[in-house]
């Protein structure tokens, strides 16, 4: 497990790789997270396709946020990223997108793309706090309510450009 940077109020935290033996804690604040969550299904074929799955602990190892990114050539696409319910508010989120942009480095990533929903203020306020720029619509991305689709938007983050302004934890 690696250290996590926070501020100087928080007990320690570390990132982790996530198993098999995991899911069952992520699979618990996925769905307490979501109206439409990720399946079991959805996290065991990320973790067999060698996607980058990392679980954010405290230091009594209880999982508080993860995400899933998909590497690809100089860049990498973000599944999932979550906080469990309990734990938002608190620079969690925050504290994954910097350990996500160390990982990109670590991979020679240029950019980092995702999809966010538009009813989804509170996360596209953090990634645009973040430095993620707006680049675009996915139309009927995303499950709705009464089988209807939400779109989604489509950001981006320029590794080492726009994310080396947004914290000195990411150097």
């Amino acid at each position: 497990m690696s250290a996590v940077p926070l501020r100087a109020d928080r007990a320690p935290l570390r990132m982790a790789p996530m198993t098999h033996h995991s899911l069952e804690a992520v699979l618990k604040i996925e769905q307490a997270a979501y109206a439409f969550p990720w399946s079991a299904g959805n996290f065991i074929d990320s973790l067999a396709a060698s996607h980058v799955c990392q679980l954010l602990c405290d230091a009594n190892g209880r999982v508080l946020g993860y995400f899933v990114v998909l590497p690809g050539y100089e860049e990498m696409h973000l599944l999932n990223l979550t906080v469990a319910p309990g734990e938002q508010g608190k620079g969690l989120g925050r504290s994954l997108l910097e350990t996500l942009v160390r990982t990109c480095r670590s991979w020679a990533a240029r950019q980092l793309w995702l999809e966010v929903r538009p009813s989804n203020q509170r996360a596209m306020r953090v990634y645009e706090r973040f430095g993620f720029e707006a680049k675009g619509v996915r139309r009927g991305y995303y499950p709705s309510a009464l089988g209807k689709r939400e779109d989604a938007i489509v950001m981006c983050l320029k590794i080492g450009v726009a994310a080396e302004g947004a914290s000195d934890a990411l150097e």
